[in-house]
């Protein structure tokens, strides 16, 4: 239940911002196309925070604020396969997610390299977000996986794409 309260807000934000994109390319508004171009970087851009250290806070668990949901090292895979190796995988997925994001940004503003590759940039970075969280999972993670399979529709199912 903490959870929910702790992302529900966030969760309510990003549906809404999601629908008035939606709303905003269906009518091939140019508002929209940016927005989308700026969404797909954000999304790409939170994925650094697997990167950096805990905050001071979360080293001893609080009841009044969030645990930080972004430590490679309390993945259930760090048992199996050792904290280290699970955080060289997760930097090689951080850099791909970005990367992928980024380039999947630039294609839906029009820039011709990217725009030729949209969808499967838009896939790469979903999938490898998807891989990421899975790594992992936390509940509070749960929006990006949301964030991630919209993504995916837009790219594979909608009948949406970049104008180059």
């Amino acid at each position: 239940m903490r959870t929910l309260r702790e992302v529900g807000p966030l969760g309510v934000v990003v549906a809404l911002v999601g629908g008035v994109t939606w709303m905003l390319l269906s009518g091939h508004d140019a508002l929209g196309v940016w927005l989308l171009a700026g969404l797909l970087l954000a999304h790409g851009l939170v994925h650094v925070m697997f990167l950096v250290p805990s905050p001071p806070h979360t080293v001893v668990p609080s009841t009044d604020g969030p645990d930080w949901p972004f430590d490679l090292g309390q993945s259930w895979l760090a048992g199996r396969l050792g904290t280290g190796a699970v955080r060289m995988v997760g930097r090689y997925l951080v850099i791909a997610v970005v990367a992928l994001a980024a380039l999947a940004a630039l294609g839906t503003v029009g820039v011709p390299m990217s725009s030729a590759r949209w969808a499967a940039l838009v896939v790469g970075s979903a999938g490898a977000s998807l891989v990421l969280l899975a790594i992992d999972f936390r509940p509070s993670l749960a929006l990006g996986v949301a964030i991630d399979l919209a993504l995916l529709w837009l790219a594979l199912w909608s009948s949406w794409t970049p104008v180059s």
